[in-house]
């Protein structure tokens, strides 16, 4: 038997063993899509608990708790951090099979130099144990970055946002680690949003009055050139299914006035807007030389009455069946007719829709860039063993599995760097199971190189970045 999650965690192989401890523990991370705060890296926040570092933000941590049936008091409440603390240690060491159990285990070895399974009747001694290391240890905000060997993090930013705290991160160069904007158009996109009449006037104050559909436009354009500026590389959609509906310019105006003076919406009008906002978006992000990020196939905020009270980004959002590739090929093919595809990495939140994908991006390669159009990692319900699994199988099925840009942390927590960790030792397995069982040679340099290009190299040739390749 295998001891619990050891150095060889994963690695059921001497190949892979190999793969990973001697390339990929090595490599440096290109975290290319994240919500981390960027305002507590400028201030580089520290944190009193583990409470607060491990359990405050991550709502996927939060949804197995309810699942395990603990009172909210006890996950977004106001009860103490110690008592939180003890509700997650109790909820965590029924997870097996649960992504988050291998986290959890990781973020405390890795950063806590805790090595035994997390029980409640431990949970006081974790408590005091990571607590110490809190205290005598350098755990920072920018601490935890750096002892991760982040080399790049690119957060996820409204074209509202000031940027201020990037502009203070980029200012300071005792902090090496290069934090951008993302530019997130979603809310002016989302015109069945209550706020979306408010959110425009907020949009107009910082750019241009805008009082029709192509000042709209405008106005993103003007905040994309800002966020260009800021050293942004990527813009980012969160989509919920794609539907392609044409437009007339008439049509599209019709429906951004009844937009901004909170008109009835209906189910055609908002398919209509979101097909002439993207295909408009595409032309900024080409314009920019940006890698544009579609993400759909999640239904979010399910539950309205816990919305009400916690908001977005809380917990109770989930996959969505839906025909989204059929959309996603007509907008990939309207992208390639207007001449503005730019770079694009596609994730959907259905893994069935994998098989999908890999097939369709490989139709809008041209030869010119490699993999222009790419299949993006296995995305936040998917990002588990088999999901990562089966996404890295589907992709070398269908497409060129050493050309991938490789993993992301797509969180808001400072210890989930540990995700970069488990994809590695998942790929390398992989690799490593195929070469001892004859299906792949035994090139030891050639394979080396791949898992190079996976974990690093392939993202710095993606996003153009000025970084030493390794």
């Amino acid at each position: 038997m295998k001891a619990f999650m050891d150095q060889d965690f994963l690695l059921k192989t001497k190949t892979a063993q190999v793969l990973y401890h001697e390339i990929a523990e090595h490599c440096p991370i290109i975290d290319y899509h994240c919500h981390i705060p960027p305002q507590e890296i400028a201030e580089n926040r520290t944190f009193e608990n583990i409470t607060q570092v491990w359990l405050a933000k991550d709502h996927y941590k939060w949804r197995l708790m309810r699942a395990n049936g603990i009172d909210e008091s006890y996950i977004t409440g106001s009860v103490s951090d110690y008592d939180k603390f003890v509700k997650w240690c109790e909820t965590i060491e029924k997870c097996i099979g649960n992504p988050l159990y291998h986290w959890s285990h990781l973020e405390l070895q890795r950063y806590f130099d805790y090595h035994q399974p997390i029980k409640k009747e431990d949970a006081e001694m974790i408590w005091n144990h990571c607590n110490e290391k809190l205290m005598h240890t350098p755990m920072s905000a920018r601490d935890l970055i750096l002892k991760s060997n982040v080399k790049i993090i690119c957060t996820t930013d409204d074209p509202i946002d000031s940027l201020k705290y990037h502009q203070a991160i980029t200012n300071d160069k005792t902090f090496t680690p290069s934090v951008l904007p993302t530019f997130r158009p979603d809310r002016a996109m989302n015109i069945l949003a209550k706020d979306y009449a408010d959110y425009i006037n907020s949009l107009s104050s910082i750019t241009i009055p805008i009082k029709t559909y192509d000042d709209l436009m405008k106005s993103l354009a003007s905040r994309a050139q800002y966020f260009k500026e800021q050293g942004c590389l990527l813009s980012d959609h969160g989509i919920g299914e794609i539907k392609i509906i044409q437009a007339s310019d008439e049509e599209i105006e019709e429906i951004f006035q009844h937009a901004i003076t909170t008109k009835p919406i209906t189910e055609k009008m908002f398919y209509q807007f979101q097909t002439r906002f993207l295909l408009d978006i595409a032309k900024i992000v080409s314009h920019c030389e940006w890698v544009m990020q579609l993400h759909y196939g999640c239904i979010r905020d399910t539950n309205t009455k816990m919305f009400e009270q916690l908001g977005k980004d809380s917990g109770y959002d989930c996959v969505m069946n839906s025909q989204s590739t059929n959309g996603l090929s007509e907008l990939l093919n309207l992208f390639l007719q207007q001449d503005t595809l730019p770079k694009t990495i596609v994730y959907s939140l259905n893994p069935n829709d994998n098989a999908a994908i890999t097939t369709l991006v490989g139709c809008f390669n041209d030869g010119h860039v490699v993999n222009r159009v790419q299949q993006g990692s296995a995305w936040w319900f998917n990002d588990h063993k088999q999901g990562m699994i089966d996404q890295l199988t589907t992709l070398a099925s269908g497409n060129i599995l050493t050309n991938f840009i490789g993993m992301l942390t797509d969180s808001r927590s400072f210890l989930s760097y540990c995700r970069h960790e488990y994809f590695r030792r998942i790929l390398c397995n992989l690799l490593g199971t195929w070469i001892e069982d004859g299906e792949y040679p035994d090139d030891k340099e050639f394979i080396q190189n791949c898992v190079k290009a996976i974990c690093y190299n392939n993202a710095v040739d993606y996003f153009n970045l000025d970084l030493e390749k390794i």
